[in-house]
């Protein structure tokens, strides 16, 4: 009964009080109807009692209270001679929830979004509330034709159970995205820099063609990016339109846009109020020049670039902000960096959130800011990338608030994390050591202390290897690593006409000299022995055959300023490696390697990089042995086979190694057009290589420094199914002794 009907029946019932009967007292109020809830609390909501007048502004009242509640599906109030007569009839509590027909969501989620539970009183409008819940976690996950109809199952002492009905409907996709306004780039090209993407043949793999409000805002910004960096300052989108089709399977969204004109760089200075600072000395951190167009990303790094510069000069306090002026008729942006003295501001605290398993302390100590000290935007960007370096979180965010006074800021680190633990089992193959398996546990964050502990297990048509590793990276609480290992591997390999078994174990330990300067110092002992070598082996091959100990220590100098260690797409890194042996054993040498590669983007995700690197081996007081000279080909010069390059014998053909090698790479990376999602890039390489130089001159050995290069083309995808590798390399310049292939391919997968 709805409320303004209880009400008037409850003013025409009591109407006596203006008729003569105002005086009228209660004497008694009873009520009728309850079930589980006790008279006294609906006699809590009323506001009368025994020994009042049978008001009705007070009546009205009370009949209001009770309906508010919730607990009532009916209420009504009478007069029964001196009685107050309270009737309820109250809502049912639901005994169980299910769900029915939802297969992309599962049932827990549905529950969480929802208010009704178990044990709790059941009111229609819970119920509809609950259904615009329940579609609106469907439209979130791209599906607006879903429907939810509640039913409603009665059961016995006024329970129910709820069923909600879901007809998930089909994934609501982009069906059309198109472009009004743009004249300077077409639509092809913009749709390349957003993160919608049209319903097409691959898009299985990715979620970006579902209907998402939040990612089309997010467009709108990639979009006066993309402009703002082309030039067009006076970009702006008009708007964004989602059409739903009438099937409501698909949307057509519509970007509108006014692009503006094009405009350049024109005066570009530096002025400054800090003292003892020359401008003219900053000139070269200038990214643009003056005549190119204009590029908002190219002011940015500008800023950043001053910043970092001047706080390295000591100045910890530094504002520098750009004042333009525009020229409209010539259109021109005269810009002026304008280098302050900054408020002083110190860090306050650093609040970490999002670790669940990962400690505090294992985050904090990759800050290069502590409590106290000056704030330095610098530092804190370097700090962003040493966490997200340490491959324990999916994303890591850090940012400055303002703290408890105007000098002081809070650092807010934002993490969430990822799975570090892998127990993992795997097969792939690989044209190097051809078809593999691999068993392998492993936990890169062991306890949420930072800990790396691995065991692991690879079994190829060439090679098994066992491996057990332990890495402490913050050695009794200071900054140096600390680790050790065992392994053992066993090669048979088609490429050499001799087994080889290596039995042993390492000790070692890292430290940093500086922020991008760190070194590595390891021990090895191992029990080395070549046998089963092939009746028709090299006389060089047979006069190894035998076991040996190798005794080694070696040491690791690595700079590196890359932007990051997995996927560097900018900066360089440099490393020199020096191995002796003969600290006991019975094989003495010196093996030196110094290797180096540079990043440079020539646009976003675009990238040209060069690698290298050069080794030499030398015995001391004896002949180099096969198994520690150098191998050049496969990986490391694509177009030909491992081993493929280097001293060989005349008439076995087997490879020898060589004391000297070097290889190089100059690479073009660069993204095929696809979604990110989809984790595709593709690149054209050339690689030059070479092994040469044995202790002894044999007439029946093959010899040659000369370079050996290639060039070829490939892709990586990082497939739901693993890694995926392809190349497909083309000697153009080789010896008639070496052995070439086409193809360099490996797949990898864990389930």
């Amino acid at each position: 009964m709805s409320l303004c009907l209880l009400i008037g029946l409850a003013t025409s019932d009591f109407a006596v009080a203006q008729t003569g009967d105002a005086l009228a007292i209660i004497r008694e109020i009873r009520i009728e109807g309850t079930q589980r809830i006790e008279p006294e609390t609906i006699r809590s909501y009323m506001r009368v009692n025994p020994g009042d007048r049978f008001d009705p502004a007070r009546l009205d009242r009370s009949l209001k209270n009770l309906f508010s509640t919730g607990l009532f599906a009916d209420v009504t109030l009478r007069k029964e001679n001196d009685a107050l007569i309270v009737t309820v009839v109250e809502n049912p509590i639901v005994n169980r929830i299910a769900f029915e027909g939802n297969d992309k969501l599962e049932d827990e989620a549905l529950l969480a979004e929802i208010s009704l539970r178990p044990r709790v009183v059941f009111t229609r409008t819970k119920a509809q509330s609950d259904v615009q819940r329940l579609l609106e976690i469907y439209r979130r996950s791209g599906r607006y034709a879903a429907t939810v109809e509640p039913k409603v199952i009665q059961l016995d002492q006024n329970r129910i159970d709820l069923v909600f009905e879901i007809n998930e409907g089909p994934q609501t996709t982009i069906e059309a995205i198109s472009f009004i306004g743009n004249r300077k780039f077409s639509d092809s090209s913009l749709r390349g820099e957003i993160t919608t993407s049209e319903s097409g043949l691959f898009s299985f793999l990715s979620s970006t063609d579902t209907y998402d409000p939040e990612r089309l805002s997010f467009d709108r910004e990639l979009l006066r990016r993309f402009y703002l960096n082309e030039g067009y300052a006076d970009f702006r989108v008009v708007s964004v339109l989602a059409e739903l089709l009438p099937s409501r399977e698909g949307f057509i969204v519509t970007f509108t846009v006014e692009e503006g004109e094009r405009q350049k760089f024109g005066r570009m200075e530096i002025v400054t109020t800090l003292p003892n600072l020359d401008p003219e000395s900053l000139r070269v951190h200038l990214e643009p020049e003056e005549g190119d167009w204009y590029s908002a990303k190219e002011v940015e790094g500008t800023i950043t670039a001053l910043t970092e510069a001047v706080g390295n000069l000591g100045y910890a306090f530094v504002d520098v902000r750009p004042k333009v002026e525009r020229d409209r008729e010539n259109r021109i942006i005269n810009t002026t960096f304008e280098i302050k003295e900054g408020p002083k501001v110190y860090v306050e605290r650093i609040d970490i959130e999002g670790n669940v398993r990962t400690l505090d302390r294992v985050i904090r100590r990759e800050f290069r800011l502590v409590e106290g000290d000056a704030f330095n935007t610098s530092k804190q960007r370097r700090s962003r990338q040493r966490i997200q370096n340490l491959g324990y979180f999916k994303t890591v965010n850090v940012e400055s608030e303002p703290g408890s006074t105007p000098d002081r800021a809070v650092i807010k680190a934002q993490v969430e994390e990822q799975s570090t633990g892998d127990l993992t089992f795997g097969v792939g193959f690989s044209t190097s050591v051809g078809v593999l398996g691999n068993v392998g546990l492993r936990e890169r964050n062991f306890l949420g202390r930072g800990q790396d502990l691995r065991a692991s297990a690879t079994l190829s048509s060439e090679q098994t290897a066992f491996n057990l590793g332990f890495t402490e990276p913050y050695f009794l609480g200071r900054n140096v690593a600390a680790g050790a290992d065992l392994f053992r591997i066993d090669t048979d390999s088609d490429e050499k006409s001799f087994d080889e078994t290596r039995t042993g174990g390492s000790l070692r330990t890292g430290f940093s000299w500086q922020e991008h300067l760190r070194q590595t110092v390891r021990y090895t002992l191992e029990n080395q022995e070549i046998k089963d070598v092939d009746d028709d082996a090299s006389l060089l091959v047979k006069e190894e055959e035998g076991t040996f100990i190798e005794s080694t220590v070696g040491h690791e100098l690595v700079y590196d300023r890359r932007d990051s260690r997995f996927d560097p797409r900018e900066g360089y890194v440099v490393r020199l490696r020096n191995d002796v042996a003969g600290l006991g054993g019975d094989v003495h040498y010196l093996r030196s390697r110094l290797g180096a590669g540079y990043y440079f983007p020539i646009a976003e995700d675009w990238t040209i990089s060069a690698r290298g690197e050069i080794g030499n081996i030398f015995g001391l007081g004896e002949d180099t042995r096969i198994s520690d000279r150098f191998f050049a080909g496969g990986n490391t010069c694509r177009g030909f086979k491992f081993a493929g390059v280097g001293p060989r014998d005349r008439v076995t053909e087997d490879p020898l190694g060589g004391k000297n090698t070097y290889n190089g790479t100059v690479e073009f990376s660069f993204p095929l057009g696809l979604p990110d999602e989809f984790a595709i890039r593709g690149r054209v390489f050339s690689d030059v290589c070479a092994a040469w130089d044995l202790d002894r001159v044999n007439v029946d050995t093959l010899d040659e420094n000369t370079p050996r290069v290639s060039v070829g083309a490939g892709l990586t995808w990082k497939s739901p199914f693993g890694p995926i590798v392809i190349d497909l390399g083309f000697a153009v310049q080789d010896e008639a002794f070496d052995e070439t292939e086409l193809l360099n391919f490996s797949f990898g997968t864990q389930f």
